[in-house]
């Protein structure tokens, strides 16, 4: 598969290297957003400075 898909991409300009790579990259930029939207703490109303005593 590998050897079959870089065969095809040898006679593709490349663009054909690029795209790929910005995919994958985008991807992880995104799996890597989320993970840090539901893993860190949003701020609750108790930390509001006018609910301190």
């Amino acid at each position: 598969m590998i050897a079959h898909c870089t065969a095809l991409m040898g006679n593709l300009p490349w663009l054909a290297w690029v795209m790929p790579i910005a995919m994958l990259t985008l991807l992880g930029l995104g799996i890597a957003a989320l993970a840090k939207y539901l893993f860190t703490s949003r701020p609750t109303s108790r930390d509001l400075p006018e609910a301190r005593p």
